[in-house]
């Protein structure tokens, strides 16, 4: 008895979906493209030249995904932004060690390929990359029958960067007496997403029309900030000393990781104000100051130490660029492993 034959699209594999989102990536690609791209979407594999004007070149990498904020996206259907998230997750870490971004690489997994949802997706991953200046080179789309639910994907990120050795942040030349500048954030970035969803569940139909002048999943969604821009320009005139990206683990497990041994940080609470959608997940989740700056960034992005009679020219020159600059804390001498402390 004849069996119909097994074909991989009959296994849920659709070769031709793949191809006519590659067609949709290739445009969006070719608006990141800069200097250095040798062979970029289409290839093998991506090829990029090492900037001929450093003298001593070091590459930083970095990678990272979006985390639960997907489960949202899936919900809400809201696909524009996640891959502005899946960039900045990237190079924003990148950034912190003086690296300029170079190119971006994606990989979109899921179980059965919608060219409509990933075209978005891979449109905000091209917006990222674009205002980061980085270009995006390549990626892998795997559309995996059974491994996904549908209608739900995943995403992560690839990034590479360049920096002078010379001028590698390492803050290795932080001491006591500097002063910490915060960047604000444009909410809850990538981070701390099973909690904001515990959240909405626990608020219900009781959570706030809208947050900060914006819809409450608007607001809930924005996507990560871009920093790159803004804080290479900083560092070409100002002496940063130090920078930290404010992700998983919040003000108080990031910051430590660029402080030399002996020294904390003392934030002032105080220094930058609370926004209505940090206020709204505190009060909803029930928690205290200290969760609050281990769990979220609180309303700080982006974090750097620079010394005490540059803070006020650091400060106006972020708030030059567009960038909203707050003076939150300094650095202090500390018995204990890179403390910071967190005064209301």
């Amino acid at each position: 008895m004849s069996q119909t034959p097994l074909t991989y699209k009959s296994a849920g594999v659709d070769i031709e979906a793949g191809d006519a989102l590659v067609e949709r990536i290739k445009p969006l690609a070719k608006k990141t493209m800069r200097a250095g791209v040798m062979a970029g979407i289409g290839g093998f594999g991506a090829m990029f030249e090492v900037p001929k004007h450093y003298k001593e070149p070091v590459l930083v990498s970095g990678t990272d995904g979006v985390g639960t904020k997907l489960k949202l996206a899936f919900e809400w259907q809201m696909h524009d932004t996640v891959g502005i998230d899946l960039v900045g997750m990237s190079v924003n870490d990148i950034l912190v060690q003086g690296a300029e971004p170079l190119f971006f690489l994606d990989y979109f997994a899921c179980g059965k390929l919608d060219v409509e949802t990933a075209a978005t997706v891979v449109k905000g991953i091209a917006e990222g990359c674009e205002a980061s200046g980085c270009a995006l080179i390549g990626g892998e789309t795997a559309e995996m029958p059974g491994m996904y639910p549908d209608g739900e994907y995943d995403l992560a990120g690839f990034a590479v960067g360049v920096v002078e050795k010379s001028k590698i942040l390492s803050g290795e030349n932080v001491q006591a007496g500097d002063v910490v500048i915060g960047l604000a954030s444009n909410g809850v970035h990538s981070n701390g997403f099973s909690l904001v969803r515990q959240c909405i569940k626990r608020a219900g139909d009781q959570c706030p029309t809208t947050l900060d002048g914006q819809p409450f999943k608007t607001a809930l969604m924005a996507p990560t900030r871009l920093y790159v821009k803004s804080v290479l320009a900083a560092l070409k005139t100002h002496p940063i000393k130090a920078l930290a990206h404010i992700t998983g683990g919040g003000l108080t497990e990031n910051i430590p990781r660029v402080l030399p041994a002996g020294l904390g940080v003392n934030l002032q609470r105080s220094a930058w104000p609370q926004t209505e959608l940090f206020a709204w997940l505190q009060q909803t989740a029930g928690i205290d100051e200290v969760e609050m700056n281990r769990t979220f960034n609180n309303g700080i992005g982006m974090v750097a130490i620079v010394p005490r009679d540059a803070a006020q020219a650091v400060q106006d020159a972020f708030n030059a660029m567009g960038e909203t600059a707050y003076r939150i804390g300094e650095v202090v001498s500390t018995d204990r492993s890179a403390a910071v402390v967190v005064e209301v």
